[in-house]
């Protein structure tokens, strides 16, 4: 007899079926089949239309940009008015719900059918607490979180050695001494510019490596799992911690925890006013940088790919989820082996159109690798590692580090989230069938055990 799980794996993808059926359904019964797609036509224009404007607005100037600015909010409200005029705005808020519903359910049906639940979250190892742990904690970093939270005196309390860093401080000669005078753990309280660098000298050295989340942004904290809204509950970790392998990126003689940007952003950071006015900054400089004005010419190649002439391009350490291939959301997993690479050859309004095809655009490349080589006509090209600014000669190698890192964490994170894998039609449609989504032989479903991810 069938495993329990393995009958509601099945309905819930029929369920996903029958959620997506009702949402073309809803538009079709509701204004017919020509008016429906009169209706998805014109929605598909407004939304190229706007980020043609939208373009505009970022790659000119003064009157030309606002005109712009302006022209991508007109269209938008037009095709929404156009929408309540004909009295579909009910349909389109049902439909949406409906598509969301089944892409859900559908996720959860094939996290079930994969067994994604039991592998979701990097194995994790016992391992002795430190003895002579060494902190390095930034005061500027995040607005001052370091002494809002009372960072210093925590850890000093519970045994750990503090460096406070004033002024222009090497990290990583300090963070080679503390290991050289005996240190077996090295931590930062600062961005991920500061933990890379100090990360990089843990992994050379062979001792665990601990983040605690007082910088602005914390990506790398974010994707450990850490309280990013609490940087102290991450001392936790030196008392009820548990350790964690994690893979390093690589870029010329640079580590990076995050990722390695070249192009757009990577020349925008270069500016001294970036970091006090960063919008304004951007806005200012982006028509000079898209158009190429002064920049070398870049090349990437990826797993025998070439993109030749890439406005920006993001080297991540392991890939970032498909829906945050901008590099602005969440990776599921540190210990893949693999750089994820984002490159956007986007170069004048008719590629910004294509953009609304989403991850098919031939505006857009997204690979894994395990090496990408960046390359241009100039000697030297601007490189964002992390957030910092760097220039670098080219070409220049970006590697990854399979578990090279001993991060250590706390036992207890409230980040940690089992993520649902990328929705699969045909795989989908195999689980309605009874049938394994890889299309192999079916499991035994009454030996499957459901388990459950480590906390």
């Amino acid at each position: 007899m069938p495993h329990a799980s393995g009958r509601t794996e099945r309905w819930l993808s029929r369920l996903s079926f029958l959620l997506a059926g009702a949402a073309v359904a809803v538009p079709l019964a509701a204004a017919g089949v020509r008016g429906s797609l009169l209706l998805i036509a014109c929605g598909a224009a407004a939304v190229a239309a706007a980020l043609v404007a939208t373009w505009w607005f970022l790659s000119h100037r003064r009157v030309l940009r606002w005109l712009s600015g302006v022209a991508a909010v007109v269209v938008l409200l037009a095709v929404a008015v156009l929408f309540a005029r004909a009295e579909m705005v009910w349909v389109v808020a049902l439909t949406a719900a409906l598509w969301s519903g089944a892409v859900a359910v559908g996720r959860g049906a094939l996290a079930g059918a994969e067994g994604v639940a039991g592998s979701a979250t990097q194995p994790e190892f016992e391992t002795p607490a430190p003895h002579r742990p060494f902190l390095i904690m930034n005061p500027r970093s995040g607005g001052g979180k370091v002494g809002r939270f009372d960072l210093i005196g925590r850890a000093r309390a519970i045994g750990a050695e503090v460096a406070v860093l004033e002024g222009e401080v090497d990290v990583v000669a300090l963070a080679q001494r503390a290991v050289r005078e005996g240190a077996d753990l090295l931590g930062v309280a600062g961005g991920d510019g500061t933990q890379a660098l100090v990360a990089g000298v843990a992994a050379e050295n062979g001792v665990p490596f601990m983040v605690i989340s007082a910088g602005t942004r914390n990506h790398f904290a974010l994707d450990l799992g850490l309280d990013r809204d609490d940087p102290a509950a991450c001392l936790d970790a030196l008392t009820d911690g548990v350790e964690l392998r994690v893979d390093l990126g690589r870029v010329g003689d640079r580590t990076f925890v995050n990722n390695a940007s070249f192009g757009a952003y990577a020349t925008v950071v270069q500016s001294p006013a970036y970091r006090d006015a960063k919008g304004v900054t951007a806005l200012a400089l982006l028509p000079d940088v898209l158009a190429g004005s002064g920049d070398a010419r870049l090349v990437a190649r990826i797993a025998g790919t070439e993109v030749s002439g890439p406005r920006a391009v993001l080297v991540s350490n392991n890939p970032y989820t498909v829906t945050d291939a901008a590099g602005m959301g969440r990776r599921q997993r540190l210990d893949g082996g693999v750089l994820g690479v984002v490159a956007v050859t986007v170069r004048g309004a008719a590629d910004a159109a294509l953009l609304m095809r989403g991850l098919r655009s031939p505006a857009l490349t997204v690979l894994t690798a395990d090496r990408v080589v960046i390359d241009a006509d100039g000697s030297m090209i601007p490189v964002a590692v992390d957030g910092e600014a760097l220039l670098m000669p080219t070409p220049v190698r970006c590697d990854i580090r399979p578990a090279a890192l001993r991060v250590r964490v706390p036992r207890l994170r409230p980040g940690i989230r089992v993520p649902r894998p990328v929705l699969d039609w045909a795989a989908l449609g195999r689980v309605a069938l009874g049938r394994p989504p890889s299309g192999g032989p079916a499991p035994d479903l009454t030996t499957v055990s459901a388990g459950r991810p480590p906390l």
